[in-house]
């Protein structure tokens, strides 16, 4: 697939499910990435647009749309699809950062395209827009332990004993939504590809 674009704006979407009971939880991984991001470039994403939380600014050179679906994760596409149709983006154009299971705690993982890796936020996404070949940034969240059921081990807050890993990898993500912006897809997999440190 093409890189990103630099006459259009580019579009960054963390996932994660609204409201202060989630804060904190493994789902919300992609909305924490947001908000560090958000922080970082000096932008605040607080305007309420096609049912998500988004803030505009300015990285570098580009123009930076930062996005909050605010439609529980199974129906981000619902808040995404609208959005990338009103500011005419192509797809290349568009970053989905977004919690996964099947990667440990402390992997950071880009794709220009893919399938839903069981993450439903995901899964919505790619129903709405009609493809999946667009980029996407992986937060490993690791597998739950023993027989806990998936479904309510991501709605569960990290542990204490992983708060300082967890701010590594959003560090990370930072550093990697930032090159992404600057230097494209393919440079920034190649930099950021699997754990970081």
């Amino acid at each position: 697939m093409e890189d990103i674009n630099k006459d259009f704006p580019i579009m960054i979407v963390g996932l994660g499910n609204p409201g202060p009971a989630y804060r904190h939880t493994r789902h919300n991984f992609g909305f924490l990435a947001i908000d560090e991001l958000a922080n970082a470039c000096g932008i605040q994403v607080k305007r309420l647009k096609f049912k998500a939380m988004i803030g505009e600014g300015r990285y570098a050179e580009s123009k930076l749309i930062l996005v909050k679906p605010m439609t529980f994760m199974n129906e981000s596409g619902k808040a995404v699809s609208p959005l990338l149709r009103f500011y005419k983006l192509p797809i290349s154009n568009l970053l989905v950062i977004h919690d996964d299971l099947d990667l440990p705690l402390g992997t950071l993982r880009l794709r220009p395209s893919g399938g839903t890796s069981g993450q439903r936020g995901m899964a919505s996404i790619i129903t709405q827009l009609g493809t999946q070949d667009f980029p996407r940034m992986r937060l490993g969240i690791s597998r739950p332990p023993g027989q806990m059921d998936p479904v309510d081990y991501v709605l569960k807050d990290f542990l204490p004993s992983e708060t300082e890993l967890q701010k590594i990898v959003l560090r990370t993500a930072v550093e990697a939504s930032q090159m992404f912006v600057t230097e494209g897809l393919t440079r920034t997999m190649n930099q950021y590809n699997g754990e970081v440190s």
